[in-house]
């Protein structure tokens, strides 16, 4: 591959899944244009999604950004229908990276390899072959934590952490309720804790670790990082806060982009809930029925991006992007009709920042990604925590940062509940509405200037990236 012998030659691999790629890959369009690096972005192409594809093909116009897809592996027996996520993706990636020791040894010489939490098996490849290896974590501080504890966690406690008598208390961090832990935590027998457990014990070997957030947004995690004796004195790597990192505004070119925004451009300011669930966001056919309810009563102007419910909260995980259906198939009877000029309805897929970025848009539903893009526009928060680390974002978002209402998703024992119609209603108009929604408007507007501000020269983040990317310019 020709490369400009200039410019530090840098590899990034994300594992599948659009919550992994969009970040690492905004991530390399970061280094080429702001810090004058050459990137060669690795995609894992087994089971990609027709969303992950499209992505990486409108999004890709950098001439020193570089996209290399890895052959698909064959998969077949080592996947099932009934798999959970992280040992869906961990298989995956451990299947796909054959081929990677040869492509990255043919590579100009590299300074680093940047993977994802699910690709720690690069580790062993790249000291053979001395490349670094830095992980880029997408998902919020509060799990980071989490995660460099849990090995101390797994050592001390001998049963099931839910069924702990209180809180788990990670130094120098607000406590986490033991009903708000990742579903990756909650049964200890089973494959998809121990794959987790692997890979945050292998984050003590990367040489650094990025984190998409910013010092005002999370403090309170930033700092037991630089002041706790815990990670202080056990191997922690250096860590670097280098958010908001975000989906470019994308051209709005479909006739389905522009019919969406020219509804938004005439809709009054603050006015318009964006109903987007994230990439492996659904609701079982009972909770979808009821959000729609509630969206009706709650009398607010609306965008749903819907997608087709099941009764599996990730199952859309390895599959956004692909439906096709008829959302009215799946919305109660005559709601469509009922909302006509209230609510817009956006199969599947809506351009989320063009919609975030619009001054129409007045609030959101979450997962980190979302969450970021959401602040780093101003826009407040209603979380509904359905998987992965939601839950202690959606309490972090709340009770601590004072962006976001929770929905009342998860009972005290942790286990889903079924939030009903006029709850909903009730939360939507106060984050609309009411004194608690003007207050959490104003939070994210607060937010979305600092995070911004992260970003420029002179801006922390910016400087802490520029200080990785100078080292790589002068020492490798």
């Amino acid at each position: 591959m020709d490369t400009d012998s200039a410019k530090p030659h840098v590899a990034i691999l994300a594992s599948p899944g659009m919550g992994h790629i969009i970040p690492l890959f905004e991530f390399a369009h970061h280094l080429v244009t702001e810090h004058n690096i050459q990137v060669t972005f690795l995609v894992i192409t087994t089971e990609s999604t027709h969303a992950q594809n499209n992505y990486l093909k409108s999004s890709n116009s950098h001439p020193d950004l570089h996209v290399v897809d890895l052959p698909p592996a064959d998969m077949s027996g080592l996947i099932t229908d009934d798999m959970d996520i992280v040992t869906r993706i961990s298989v995956l990636v451990e299947e796909s990276v054959g081929p990677l020791r040869t492509v990255l040894s043919t590579l100009n010489v590299l300074k680093a390899l940047i993977i994802d939490i699910f690709c720690t098996s690069m580790f062993d490849v790249c000291k053979d072959l001395s490349i670094p290896v830095y992980s880029f974590f997408t998902a919020s501080t509060v799990l980071f934590m989490f995660s460099l504890y849990l090995p101390v966690l797994d050592q001390e406690v001998e049963g099931e952490f839910v069924d702990l008598p209180g809180p788990v208390n990670v130094p120098g961090c607000n406590p986490i309720r033991t009903q708000d832990l990742l579903g990756q935590v909650r049964n200890r027998k089973v494959n998809e804790y121990k794959w987790y457990l692997l890979h945050v014990r292998r984050l003590s070997m990367a040489r650094g670790i990025f984190l998409n957030t910013w010092d005002d947004l999370e403090p309170v995690s930033l700092k037991a990082l630089k002041h706790e004796p815990f990670f202080l004195n056990n191997s922690t790597p250096p860590v670097y806060p280098i958010g908001p990192l975000t989906k470019q505004i994308e051209p709005v070119v479909t006739e389905y982009d522009n019919r969406i925004i020219a509804w938004l451009d005439k809709q009054p300011k603050d006015s318009v809930l964006f109903v987007a669930l994230g990439s492996g966001g659904t609701l079982t056919s009972e909770q979808f029925t009821e959000l729609a309810w509630g969206l009706e009563l709650s009398q607010q102007r609306f965008i749903l991006s819907v997608r087709k419910p099941n009764d599996y909260s990730s199952s859309s995980f390895f599959s956004t992007g692909s439906e096709s259906d008829d959302p009215k198939a799946y919305l109660p009877n005559g709601f469509v009709e009922r909302t006509n000029g209230v609510g817009l309805i956006a199969a599947s897929w809506a351009p989320q920042v063009a919609v975030l970025s619009h001054p129409s848009t007045g609030a959101f539903y979450c997962g980190w990604n979302l969450t970021v893009e959401s602040l780093k526009h101003g826009v407040p928060i209603i979380g509904w925590p359905m998987y992965a680390e939601q839950r202690m974002n959606a309490t972090m978002l709340s009770n601590e940062e004072g962006v976001a209402i929770k929905m009342p998703a998860v009972g005290d024992r942790g286990e889903t509940l079924l939030v009903g119609r006029e709850e909903i209603e009730r939360v939507v108009r106060m984050v609309m509405e009411g004194e608690e929604g003007k207050r959490i408007r104003s939070r994210a507007k607060e937010l979305e200037v600092s995070g911004r501000a992260a970003l420029c020269c002179g801006g922390p983040s910016y400087e802490t990236l520029a200080r990785v990317t100078e080292s790589w310019k002068h020492h490798g």
